[in-house]
């Protein structure tokens, strides 16, 4: 048998090693109340992911739009998403600053790039320093390079595509899914995701009215926010839009089968009394192409401007199919689909921005601006 005294070194011993491994422990989660500079019952919120500021707060980014009003990120990379629908002027940026968790100038803020911390919304953390010192100190124990608030920026917007890809592939495994089931087990089958201009409003609302859900934990209120507005949401605002290819489908402006472009598939779908067809294309610019004079490819007389019932385009981020009459199409970037150049279609305006700012795009035009001239252009 063990002594008392034994026993009790050993708890004390125990009770130093989890000390020294909490205080080695890195939290992004604000240790107090954090600093908060929307207005609203939604301000706990990021508006652009619906995540938690207090749980984000030590990546959180803010801003202040031409209008006046804050606005405050959960991560670099939401401030990156939001910047190209907005025109942020990245002189009014201020980020936390990790040791204090005070809001510094984030143009005088120094960053710790890719260090072993797992990112906020990317793959890639970045962390804010007040000093230069600090920075090092951190990058140090956890590694990464430090940099300043443009390179950092910079390279969150070069990441964006694959880290908008990622998250969207966790959120469809696992948010979703979860969202759902919570959603049809807790809440009221009648809420109204279009009856918000953000998912943090719509967070805002369900967390403050009972009546809308029963009590939720953040997990489960984030996962039914993003299942009510990314998946209900864009159900709803589809009609029903859905891409329908079969293996034998060749795209009769350049001939080859549509199927294998999963990622560019675009389609006319007609309906003549109760005559429907549809023709699939390989990415907009054949659609276009067909659309502008069908019977330039061959015998499609049934194929008439007046008999479109719809148009379906492929979100470029999503890979959804979206209603192109409706979309947004990036013209002239360094990204080419199975016949070259093309108009890359987006189903929001803010994905479009991201887009043309990565890819160096020229001009984001909707489909009833888009020209003869301008889809033949695109083969010189």
């Amino acid at each position: 048998m063990f002594s008392k005294k034994v026993v009790l070194v050993f708890i004390l011993m125990v009770g130093l090693s989890s000390s020294a491994y909490a205080q080695n422990t890195f939290t992004k989660m604000a240790s107090e109340q954090p600093t908060l500079v929307q207005e609203g019952k939604a301000k706990k919120w990021c508006p652009v992911c619906g995540m938690n500021l207090k749980m984000f707060y030590k990546t959180s980014h803010t801003a202040k739009l031409k209008d006046g009003k804050n606005r405050q990120y959960c991560s670099m990379r939401c401030l990156a998403v939001d910047s190209h629908e907005h025109n942020i002027s990245l002189s009014s940026i201020q980020v936390v600053d990790v040791n204090s968790e005070k809001l510094i100038d984030a143009n005088k803020a120094f960053y710790v790039f890719n260090s072993k911390i797992k990112g906020t919304m990317a793959k890639v953390s970045k962390l804010a320093f007040a000093s230069e010192d600090e920075a090092n100190a951190f990058a140090k124990k956890y590694g990464g390079e430090v940099t300043d608030f443009k390179t950092a920026f910079a390279k969150a917007n070069a990441s964006l595509e694959k880290d908008i890809a990622m998250v969207q592939m966790k959120k469809e495994k696992k948010m979703y899914p979860m969202g759902k089931k919570i959603f049809e087990k807790k809440c009221q089958n009648n809420i109204d995701p279009m009856a918000y201009k953000e998912i943090n409003q719509l967070k805002s609302a369900i967390a403050s009215d009972d009546k809308l859900c029963k009590p939720l934990n953040e997990k489960q209120l984030q996962a039914v926010a993003l299942y009510l507005w990314e998946v209900k949401r864009v159900k709803e605002s589809k009609d029903g839009v859905e891409k329908v290819v079969d293996k034998d489908e060749k795209c009769p402006v350049c001939g080859m089968f549509t199927y294998k472009y999963p990622k560019w598939v675009a389609q006319i779908f007609y309906k003549n009394g109760k005559k429907e067809q549809h023709y699939s294309f390989d990415g907009v610019k054949d659609l276009m192409k067909f659309y502008f004079d069908a019977n330039a490819w061959g015998n499609y007389e049934d194929a008439k401007k007046e008999n479109i019932e719809h148009i379906v385009v492929t979100d470029y981020y999503s890979q959804k199919a979206i209603d192109g009459a409706k979309a947004f199409y990036v013209m002239g970037s360094d990204v080419t689909g199975p016949m070259g150049d093309e108009l890359i279609p987006f189903e929001k305006e803010t994905d479009a921005k991201t887009f043309l700012h990565d890819h160096h795009g020229k001009s984001i035009v909707t489909f009833d601006k888009i020209t003869k001239e301008d889809v033949f252009k695109l083969d010189k």
